[in-house]
């Protein structure tokens, strides 16, 4: 069919070292209408929330390695992968490198370009992942 879009179908898992570096956000979409007089009408867009993860640490060089290395392979924000959200994993904390196991696993994608401030042997690396259908 003209115009459909294919579902993302990730190819890799994010290392382990780097899942734990994510802070969780969630928000819930609605569609908001503002009026002159002040007056508002809201609406619900999905019944579900929309996760995002924002990078929460300063990392030493060799993680900021790794993560450029990752960042680089998925072309930025082009390609999708699995993350695994340390808190919903089964037992909490484990980590599949396969993209196998299914609890606490998402599918998401770079949301930010990437961009960095380097100090004394630590970078501030400002990402956000977000969650995909």
């Amino acid at each position: 069919m003209p115009g459909s879009v294919q579902n993302a179908a990730p190819a890799t898992v994010l290392p382990q070292s780097m899942c734990r570096a994510f802070a969780r956000l969630q928000e819930y979409p609605i569609i908001e209408n503002e009026y002159r007089n002040g007056e508002s009408q809201r609406s619900v867009q999905s019944t579900t929330s929309r996760k995002r993860w924002r990078l929460a640490k300063r990392l030493s060089p060799t993680a900021l390695e790794a993560l450029r290395d990752f960042y680089d392979a998925r072309r930025g924000a082009t390609e999708p992968f699995y993350f695994y959200d340390p808190y919903e994993t089964s037992p909490k904390f484990s980590h599949d490198p396969t993209g196998q196991a299914t609890a606490g696993r998402y599918t998401v994608r770079f949301d930010s370009e990437w961009s960095q401030s380097v100090g004394l042997g630590r970078a501030d690396v400002s990402l956000e992942l977000i969650e995909l259908a």
